[in-house]
């Protein structure tokens, strides 16, 4: 998929992280007090665990160790890889984008715009997004039924392979027939979604929509066993495969002892370079914190991301990020010279607020000449 070579990979990874609010597992775990080393969870049976499952169970298990304790008042949004500075590349570079603490649907379109935005940059070629739902244990449970009573109904003119395979595993043989031709009279999850997960499907889909993100409806893609929950989806790049992502939130649950909503995303990247990758230069400090309240705010930041990003302006924000208080502590923590304010009101008359924290002075910005007057004030 990229011919770049893997310290590029991971400067465009992190520059992409900064602006949609991913901090890297390695900073977020710097300071603290990493703790004894503890097993995977017992009940978590890593044998039976598909690629993708293995490689957000080893994170979980990273972020546990490294004592970090998300939760819905602070959530974390955070990005990981198998390549680090000064050891050799791995053949295969893994990436991972998570949000583990939050439940509303934002954290969904905020993870899947930072998979977009990074395999743009990595790549060559169309993307296209598809896109599910298989929601919650009730959906599931109830799918699982439907499933069980169509391959019986229509065993004798489905593959083989594909009614064998019913009989020890429902969803693996489901995904086994979505790719044939039979599995356009498949039932689908969407089809039986409860009415919790149907409203965060919808939700998922506003937000896309609103901040112009394109994306294919996929009936028939489903995730497999009792990893995944609720939203599911697939990257492609000139037709393959490069990105898959889903909500985690029974995982995460094993290894954090209380519910704990979370979406990933992992990118599998090949690479020719197996040369030992160098250490990247620290950034200095932002001159820019973007702070933006209510929903309003938060899908025209999400637009707006992107052309920030390439105009270079050096900001951090957490668009996934609800709380105020929250975001201030950022702000508190980062210290820059500026902050950047949006509320409903700002967002509804496209404009910003620019704030000089050493004199408080505020200024407002059309959004149409924002970019110019960064860079100006940059």
């Amino acid at each position: 998929m990229s011919t770049l070579r893997p310290d590029d990979i991971l400067k465009r990874t992190s520059a992409i992280g900064t602006y949609y609010g991913f901090t890297s597992l390695a900073s977020a775990a710097a300071g603290k007090k990493s703790t004894s080393k503890v097993p995977y969870p017992e009940n978590l049976p890593l044998d039976t665990l598909d690629p993708n499952a293995r490689e957000v169970a080893g994170f979980l298990k990273h972020v546990r160790d490294a004592g970090l304790t998300p939760s819905a008042a602070q959530p974390l949004f955070l990005w990981h890889t198998n390549a680090a500075a000064g050891r050799p590349s791995p053949k295969q570079i893994v990436i991972q984008f998570h949000a583990l603490g939050v439940e509303h649907a934002i954290a969904d379109a905020v993870l899947i715009r930072a998979v977009r935005a990074l395999m743009q940059d990595l790549g060559k070629g169309p993307l296209t997004i598809r896109i599910n739902s298989m929601g919650d244990k009730e959906t599931r449970g109830r799918f699982a039924r439907e499933l069980n009573t169509f391959f019986r109904k229509h065993g004798n003119a489905l593959p083989e392979n594909c009614v064998n395979c019913a009989k020890r595993d429902i969803f693996e043989a489901a995904e086994l027939l979505a790719v044939t031709e039979d599995g356009a009279i498949m039932p689908s999850p969407t089809d039986h979604l409860s009415e919790v997960s149907r409203k965060h499907f919808e939700t998922v889909l506003e937000y896309l929509e609103s901040t112009d993100t394109p994306y294919e409806l996929a009936p028939q893609l489903l995730s497999r066993g009792t990893s995944w929950t609720e939203t599911c989806f697939e990257v492609h790049q000139e037709e393959k495969l490069a990105a898959w992502g889903s909500r985690y939130n029974d995982m995460a649950k094993l290894f954090f002892k209380s519910s704990m909503p979370s979406i990933g995303a992992v990118i599998r990247i090949n690479v020719d370079s197996r040369d030992t990758i160098p250490a990247t230069k620290e950034r200095g400090t932002p001159r820019f914190v973007f702070v933006h309240i209510g929903d309003e705010a938060k899908r025209e930041s999400m637009r707006m991301t992107d052309d920030l990003r390439r105009a270079r302006i050096p900001m951090v924000q957490s668009i996934g990020v609800q709380s105020l208080t929250e975001q201030m502590r950022l702000v508190d923590t980062i210290n820059p010279q500026y902050v950047l304010i949006m509320g409903r009101k700002e967002a509804l008359e496209r404009s910003v607020i620019l704030r000089e924290r050493a004199n408080h002075t505020e200024t407002f910005i059309p959004l149409d000449s924002l970019i110019e007057r960064l860079k100006i004030v940059a």
